[in-house]
């Protein structure tokens, strides 16, 4: 179940919890302010002191006249006055004084009618207190009263439970109110915004990466569309690095490919001829062995170029340096590579003074790093031209030159120049052939070179040479 959908359900069980709170709350409130209440005996009692205390002060001055006219007079002004009516019967229970004939009809003895306590009826009060004389204070009678029960109870305010409607209706609305916002808040601020993150996943599911995936406002949301979007741009940049890798490759594909097609076809035709005795001499058949071999070292090292690639991309690389002596191993390294130099048609110089220190170093793999650069410098030479490889000390380590006078490296190649796949290009206005190549020899150096613990680096102007150098560390 989706989270919109269980939402839903929760709003509509809330809703549905505050209907019933309402209607619960309303018909209490309802039947509170419909019942009849009965008032406390305390607040009784204290409406009827405060009723008959004028009756209460004139028996008490004046029992002895109460069976005169002018004494009831003045008592029936009293009780109308007050709102009551009253019974004045002496110590032996005779009446002597009724406000109203219909007061204790045929009593002959008002003291059973004596109530000292509240006595409640369903439309009056009856209550009797005792008269005291007002200088003796003995008692002298008793005072029975009779009050309508609506001149002792006020009518309950119907405010308090208007009140309570009003507080409910309030708070009903409110929390209602509040509900409704945060569904909105929640599905403007949540849902919708994860429905547009859910498609531009899709699209990037689909490897469409150019959408940008942006939000309004701050906060978790847009922190997490920017992380997104950021995702998006890697994504985008590893599927444009990606896309540019496929293409070196099929490129690399190509480039070997046709390397190697050009030694095989050439070792085929000299082959031949050596087969069907073209060669009528040694001298002239020891030249086709020396072109045969010189075209199986280039496909050796394009086959070994192209196996230390594939070992790099997989992170196995071997290099396994062994402590030895730098003069003897170089000197083996070089004398190979000066003979090729001079078959090609360019002047070697080999180095003057080779310091014989001692170095920790994969002889195979560095005789490969001066091959390639060796190679690199040839291509970019022209006949007469001059390849020279220098070594020397600098800052405690060894360095090894390969310069050369050739046609240098334009500007716009250098920065490129030690990457994978870059082959740079001839000046437009030499009317020279794009060169060919690999474009993985520099950068197998570099690999090779930093393996050892040491630096490639290379300096060239164009039109006057390039001259590459690495270094290796002492032991």
């Amino acid at each position: 179940m989706s989270f919109r959908n269980g939402f839903k359900r929760w709003m509509a069980a809330v809703l549905l919890l505050l209907l019933l709170l309402a209607g619960s709350t309303a018909y209490m409130a309802a039947k509170d302010f419909s019942a009849e209440r009965e008032p406390s005996p305390a607040h009784v009692m204290n409406q009827v002191r405060l009723a008959v205390n004028p009756l209460m002060l004139y028996l008490e001055q004046n029992h002895e006249r109460s069976g005169t006219e002018e004494a009831q007079a003045e008592l029936k002004r009293l009780a109308a006055a007050s709102k009551v009516d009253l019974a004045y019967a002496r110590l032996d229970g005779t009446v002597s004084f009724r406000s109203s004939d219909s007061l204790l009809p045929g009593v002959d003895n008002a003291n059973r009618e004596l109530h000292y306590d509240l006595y409640s009826a369903k439309r009056e009060f009856k209550i009797a207190f005792p008269v005291l004389d007002e200088i003796s204070q003995k008692q002298v009678g008793n005072a029975i009263y009779f009050l309508a029960k609506d001149r002792l109870v006020q009518p309950e305010s119907a405010l308090r439970p208007a009140l309570l409607l009003l507080v409910l209706a309030v708070s009903f609305l409110s929390i209602a109110s509040l509900l409704f916002y945060m569904r909105w808040s929640i599905d403007r601020r949540l849902l919708s915004p994860l429905v547009r993150l859910k498609r531009h996943a899709e699209e990037i599911r689909k490897g469409n990466y150019g959408e940008t995936a942006a939000y309004p406002e701050a906060g978790e949301m847009g922190d997490l569309y920017a992380m997104f979007d950021g995702m998006r741009m890697e994504l985008l940049h590893s599927s444009i690095r990606k896309n540019k890798q496929d293409q070196a490759q099929k490129e690399l594909i190509a480039n070997i490919s046709h390397e190697i097609k050009t030694p095989i076809t050439t070792i085929k035709a000299y082959a031949d001829a050596i087969l069907e005795d073209v060669c009528t001499d040694k001298e002239t058949m020891l030249d086709y062995v020396g072109v045969m071999r010189s075209h199986i070292d280039k496909m050796a090292r394009l086959t070994e170029d192209l196996l230390l690639h594939a070992l790099r991309d997989l992170g196995r690389i071997a290099v396994e340096p062994r402590e030895q002596y730098s003069r003897d191993v170089f000197r083996r390294m070089l004398t190979p590579i000066g003979h090729y130099v001079r078959t090609s048609g360019l002047s070697y110089v080999e180095p003057e003074n080779m310091p014989n220190v001692l170095i920790g170093i994969d002889a195979v793999r560095i005789e490969q790093v001066i091959s390639n650069l060796v190679f690199n410098s040839i291509k970019n030479s022209s006949p007469g031209d001059t390849i020279q490889v220098d070594a020397g000390l600098e800052a405690g380590k060894l360095k090894i030159t390969v310069s050369d006078t050739g046609r240098g490296i334009l500007p716009q190649d250098m920065p490129f120049i030690l990457e994978r796949y870059y082959r740079g290009q001839p000046p437009a206005d030499s009317g020279m052939i794009p060169q060919t190549g690999t474009g993985i020899g520099l950068s197998i150096c570099k690999t090779i070179v930093e393996a050892h613990g040491g630096s490639l680096s290379f300096a060239s102007r164009q039109g006057q040479g390039t001259a590459f150098s690495f270094t290796l560390p002492l032991s």
